[in-house]
């Protein structure tokens, strides 16, 4: 673990579901001088605490974590208040694939295999996958990578691809994610970082490049195709 994993923290917050909670919150963290990184934040929909809210939040830089878990605790809307382990030391950074579930599986055999040799060594690389049909619902989950924490590539998988996915596969690359994408069909190829052939060779290189350890650097292949 290096000291930029021992300098990050988080707490999960269960409190009640109204307004003025997450201020409240958010003024005893910033009081304790705590650097927020990332909040998440939902309302149960079943379960013993259905209806109330639960809050996740990473931080750094904390001058009294002690002093600012006893002043959350003394808010009257707040019921829990308990340290968690980062998600970024849980699952690591993420790969990300999107497209149809034939080629999808393919490519993530490939990613979860090649992550596994280098998550056996200490990493931590994680693969989400999502099939999808349709040009619109396609764009809007491509779209939707530059919101995803710790996501930091990005394969599209499919047999013809285009239109409005090449516009958001732009504005995910403008966000500093590179994007893989299987050869196919449509202006999507035209679009993408890397052009791989061979689906589960395409999850091998996605895993490659977000791995601390390996030696592939999408960045000096930019624009070829294998």
């Amino acid at each position: 673990m290096d000291d930029q994993e021992t300098d990050l923290f988080a707490l999960r917050i269960i409190a009640e579901n109204r307004r003025g909670v997450l201020r409240d919150i958010s003024t005893v963290v910033a009081g304790h001088n705590a650097n927020i990184l990332m909040i998440h934040q939902e309302i149960f929909d079943s379960g013993p605490c259905m209806g109330m809210a639960e809050l996740y939040m990473e931080y750094d830089d904390c001058s009294d974590t002690a002093g600012m878990f006893s002043h959350l605790k003394e808010i009257p809307s707040v019921k829990e208040v308990r340290a968690v382990e980062p998600f970024s030391h849980i699952f690591g950074t993420r790969v990300i694939i999107i497209g149809g579930g034939a080629q999808v599986a393919q490519v993530a055999l490939g990613a979860v295999n090649e992550a596994d040799r280098h998550n056996i060594r200490g990493e931590r690389i994680s693969v989400d996958t999502i099939p999808l049909v349709g040009e619109k619902t396609v764009a809007q989950a491509v779209d939707a990578v530059a919101r995803l924490p710790r996501a930091a590539i990005l394969v599209l998988a499919g047999s013809l691809m285009g239109g409005e996915i090449s516009r958001a596969v732009d504005r995910v690359r403008q966000a500093g994610i590179p994007v893989i994408a299987l050869k196919m069909a449509g202006s999507v190829p035209q679009h993408v970082d890397m052009v791989v052939t061979d689906p589960i060779q395409a999850g091998v290189f996605a895993v490659m490049h977000v791995s601390e350890k390996a030696v592939f650097d999408i960045n000096r292949v930019r624009g070829k195709e294998f």
